[in-house]
């Protein structure tokens, strides 16, 4: 079901969860037809900031029409939506992307890793796929947002910058402490730990998909502003470019150069 609409939906519920971390569910009909790994844009109310947020889907209840984003203050944009509370309008485009190939996964061995605010996504993509999954989520410290909601979904491996929660380091480190072999590994995070993941998925002969973040002005793919270099050639731009924020922002890792 494809589904693309700019609109004015509800807030239902509003928590912050972690220091600037924040969990809103919106009532939109555009939960019923959202994928694992697609994300929305939010316009904020002020009119001196009018490009929309991009922010990533972390779940969606498509029974009762709600979509749930977790995101991170990091902006006037996204100040001014920590504001918000249950019955507040807000204008949002949604479903924008292309989500995770979920249906891939099935009977395969399944590495999830999410780092900071990339974890969330990671969360409707762990619920959807069914079968064997490893979940590793990075944190920078003791501040395990979500943690908990994964665990029902597979097994839980935790890596902290400080080491105050489990593995010492990041994502990698903590795959690099067990015996588990992946067929494939889904991720989103920071660059640098994508970047990790893509080097050694190609070294392990590994399918790996990652989700891509970037600023975003029009978030159609009109405006080029979120482009990536890639192996395939752009029928857009003609050349060897590809848009974020459509044929994105989940791309298999051998596809781009990051």
């Amino acid at each position: 079901m494809f589904y693309r609409k700019k609109e004015t939906a509800k807030v239902y519920s509003q928590t912050e969860i972690a220091p600037g971390i924040f969990d809103c569910l919106i009532e939109t009909p555009a939960a019923k037809a959202a994928r694992p790994g697609q994300f929305i844009g939010v316009y904020p109310k002020d009119a001196s900031h009018l490009l929309a947020r991009p922010i990533s889907i972390c779940d969606a209840d498509k029974e009762n029409s709600r979509l749930r984003i977790v995101y991170r203050v990091a902006g006037a944009g996204t100040g001014e939506f920590a504001t918000y509370t249950a019955e507040d309008s807000v204008s949002i485009l949604a479903n924008l992307g292309n989500g995770f190939p979920v249906e891939e996964a099935e009977g395969k061995t399944v590495v999830i890793m999410g780092g900071g605010i990339g974890i969330p996504p990671m969360l409707g993509v762990s619920k959807a796929i069914k079968g064997d999954k490893h979940i590793f989520l990075g944190y920078r410290d003791c501040n395990n947002f979500l943690a908990d909601e994964f665990l029902p979904h597979g097994n839980v491996y935790i890596a902290t910058e400080d080491g105050s929660v489990g593995c010492k380091g990041n994502v990698m480190n903590a795959l690099a402490a067990t015996t588990i072999k992946p067929d494939m590994i889904l991720a989103c995070g920071p660059m640098p730990m994508l970047r990790a993941i893509k080097k050694y998925a190609e070294e392990q002969g590994i399918t790996a998909y990652i989700s891509l973040e970037e600023r975003m002005a029009c978030g159609v793919g009109a405006c080029l502003g979120c482009v990536c270099k890639t192996t395939h050639k752009d029928e857009h731009s003609h050349v060897n470019n590809t848009r974020i924020c459509t044929e994105g922002p989940v791309f298999d890792a051998r596809e781009v150069e990051i």
